[in-house]
């Protein structure tokens, strides 16, 4: 459904992205992660047709964003973090304002009624939008994104400022939209892009450095390195005891969430089951132990982990571009004073000779 490929933008000396390219299918929902400034707001932005691109190719539904723009667009319904709302109009007045600038062929009333049927603001058709509260705006929002009924749905940070209560509420509402359509999201609550979406996109600096399923993310940084452990034992005793089991790395206290009980954190190394040594340790030392799972790694340690490499392989770029830059200004120094060496030399060939010819004019007189 959508295709991007060597997509690329810069705004004079800086470059937003870099080459990025990715392709998702019809029924997917994506999340698109990164820290401030990685990209995202302006990959999002290229897609839908809001900006245009320094350099690459992107097609939706099979139209190239830039030479079939019209056909591409109405294909996508978008979802910018700030809505684009009227606050003087009525919810009414807005959608069907939203409906004429679409040039939708649907019948008006029934398209309108079933949007907002699906995303619940029937109750506030007729009020006007700037006495709405954060949550039915945002609704409001969504349903703009959806008249026209299109393929792809993109939005940016849509739970942003929302109350709990709200935000179980659009995440639902985004997997139930997700069925038929395409969905990419942006968000930096990795929690709600773990909850919602399938696959991730991890940017930083512009370019793609994560392109995977969650599961397959989580497994290739790593699965079952960490255990949570709650029993019955004193805490240092217990730290000391599971730092004696093979291949534990480290021990942490988590709390209390059982009377006469604590829960532990005990991280191991990657080719390490450790559970029977802890199961042992602690019969060793009478303490029962009520629950023990694996704990895997977060969407959060994952982000930080590929965040991190990617800046320390970027310095270790520059580092070794530096240096190169460095050895090249010392070939040229040398080269200049092997230069300067050489016309030193020429210079002193030259008056050698001169000499040597006065010398041989005085003899001839």
């Amino acid at each position: 459904m959508i295709s991007v490929e060597g997509l690329t933008k810069r705004y004079g000396s800086k470059t937003a992205l870099k080459n990025v390219s990715f392709e998702i299918d019809t029924g997917e929902i994506v999340g698109l992660l990164g820290p401030n400034g990685a990209g995202k707001t302006t990959c999002m932005n290229i897609i839908t047709g809001y900006m245009s691109s320094s350099k690459g190719k992107i097609t939706v539904g099979g139209f190239d964003i830039m030479s079939s723009p019209r056909e591409a667009k109405t294909k996508i319904g978008y979802l910018p973090e700030t809505p684009p709302l009227y606050f003087d109009m009525t919810v009414k007045e807005y959608l069907n304002f939203v409906y004429d600038l679409k040039k939708c062929k649907y019948d008006r009333k029934d398209h309108l009624e079933e949007i907002c049927e699906v995303v619940k603001i029937t109750h506030v058709y007729n009020r006007l939008i700037g006495n709405l509260s954060k949550g039915y705006k945002q609704r409001v929002g969504m349903a703009q994104a959806l008249v026209g009924n299109p393929e792809v749905l993109i939005m940016d940070e849509p739970t942003v400022g929302l109350d709990p209560k709200e935000i179980i509420e659009i995440r639902n509402l985004i997997k139930r939209l997700g069925v038929s359509r395409t969905v990419i999201l942006s968000s930096h609550v990795l929690s709600e892009v773990q909850a919602i979406c399938e696959r991730i996109i991890i940017l930083n600096e512009g370019v793609v450095v994560a392109d995977a399923l969650a599961s397959e993310l989580t497994m290739a940084m790593g699965v079952n390195t960490r255990y949570g452990v709650r029993l019955t034992g004193p805490w240092e005793e217990v730290e000391t005891a599971f730092m004696t089991v093979p291949g534990v790395v480290s021990v942490d206290y988590s709390g209390v969430f059982e009377p006469e009980t604590i829960d532990v954190l005990v991280e191991c190394d990657a080719h390490s089951d450790i559970r029977r040594g802890l199961f042992e340790i602690c019969a060793k030392h009478n303490w029962y132990i009520l629950m023990i799972r694996p704990m895997g790694m977060s969407l959060e340690d994952i982000f930080i982990q590929l965040v991190n490499k990617s800046d320390e392989n970027r310095a270790l770029a520059g580092q070794s571009s530096e240096v190169k830059e460095q050895e090249n200004e010392k070939e040229i120094d040398e080269d200049s004073v092997d230069t300067e060496d050489d016309e030193n030399d020429n210079e002193a060939e030259e008056n050698f000779d001169d000499n040597d010819e006065n010398n041989e004019d005085g003899g001839d007189k």
